[in-house]
């Protein structure tokens, strides 16, 4: 999948997700989706504001955040830790590469490329003891140029 952005689950594809997991389409559920779609990287903190801008679903921060982690771990969504310690969710399951602001905490997408590819050829192979290789995570740290 050379120089592509993971694609993001639609409304329909999540509903689908979240069948097979046996869980159920709640309104705070489709929000939370609606939310991390537009945000793509976000903290409870950020998809709470988003949905309270942009929708008429009543959440709080904390159920946010529960709905969140349990989609991360159940395998619909990702999860990430910033530099400044607080969690991210990423609405994309799917493998690629990200690039961390460390001045601005934030995380964005990069294209899938060969180095990826590269690297979960010799990682998948690669025997370390007591230990099997789930995946591989590639976060680029990076700095705004100071022209910006």
């Amino acid at each position: 999948m050379p120089n592509s952005f993971p694609p993001i689950p639609s409304l329909e594809e999540f509903k689908s997700m979240l069948r097979k997991r046996n869980l159920k389409a709640t309104s705070q559920r489709l929000a939370v989706h609606a939310a991390m779609a537009a945000l793509v990287h976000a903290s409870a903190d950020m998809v709470t504001e988003y949905i309270r801008a942009n929708s008429t679903v009543k959440v709080t921060p904390s159920s946010v955040y529960n709905i969140l982690a349990q989609l991360a771990l159940c395998g619909i969504y990702k999860y990430r830790l910033s530099a400044n310690n607080k969690m991210y969710f990423d609405v994309c399951s799917s493998r690629h590469l990200h690039m961390y602001d460390v001045a601005n905490h934030t995380f964005r997408d990069l294209p899938v490329d060969e180095m990826l590819d590269l690297v979960h050829e010799r990682l998948g192979k690669k025997r370390f003891r007591g230990y099997k290789v789930e995946g591989v995570d590639i976060v680029i740290l990076a700095r705004p140029n100071k022209k910006q």
